[in-house]
């Protein structure tokens, strides 16, 4: 179990070092990709919801430390992402093709919405045409082109869940 714990961390350090120096300087017609928010949706999806908002709230303090930002804006906003892609890979999500691909989608509009509403409540100043219309549809497709490369990757170095191979049992 703690070599779990150590391959996740090392994965999610990778993505946020990556996200940090390269990955957030790339900017195609106004979107860009999002690493981490990728890495963590395979974590949550393989391992499960309280593994997706510990990786969650790790991942967030880590890139607001690299960024020089103002902590726990982001540690919000992973976690509960995290939390809530780990119970739909708990429940629904199981073994399905397209999980990665709904939730990446999914994930990544709640979060720009999240991060949004984040900004106005802490007074910050914001252009929500800016966010939601400008670089919200091409941060979606860009963030899907990481899809499958970083899911494979993460399934890869953590394999199978242990509850993925268990069989329901209903009761009645």
């Amino acid at each position: 179990m703690s070599f779990d714990v150590l391959k996740t961390f090392a994965l999610v350090f990778a993505a946020v070092v990556l996200q940090s120096a390269i990955v957030s300087s790339i900017d195609i017609a106004g979107g860009t990709p999002d690493l981490v928010l990728v890495t963590l949706v395979a974590v949550s999806l393989l391992r499960g919801a309280i593994w997706g908002a510990a990786v969650g709230f790790i991942a967030g303090l880590l890139i607001d430390t690299a960024n020089l930002g103002r902590l726990g804006e982001t540690s919000l906003l992973l976690t509960v992402a995290g939390y809530w892609i780990g119970r739909y890979g708990e429940t629904t999500g199981r073994d399905r093709t397209h999980a990665p691909v709904l939730s990446v989608a999914v994930v990544t509009i709640l979060y720009s919405v999240g991060a949004l509403a984040l900004h106005v409540v802490l007074g910050d100043p914001v252009d929500a045409g800016t966010v939601l219309v400008g670089a919200l549809i091409p941060g979606v497709l860009l963030n899907l082109l990481l899809t499958f490369p970083v899911y494979a990757l993460v399934r890869r170095v953590l394999g199978r869940p242990e509850w993925a191979t268990q069989e329901v049992r209903l009761l009645g």
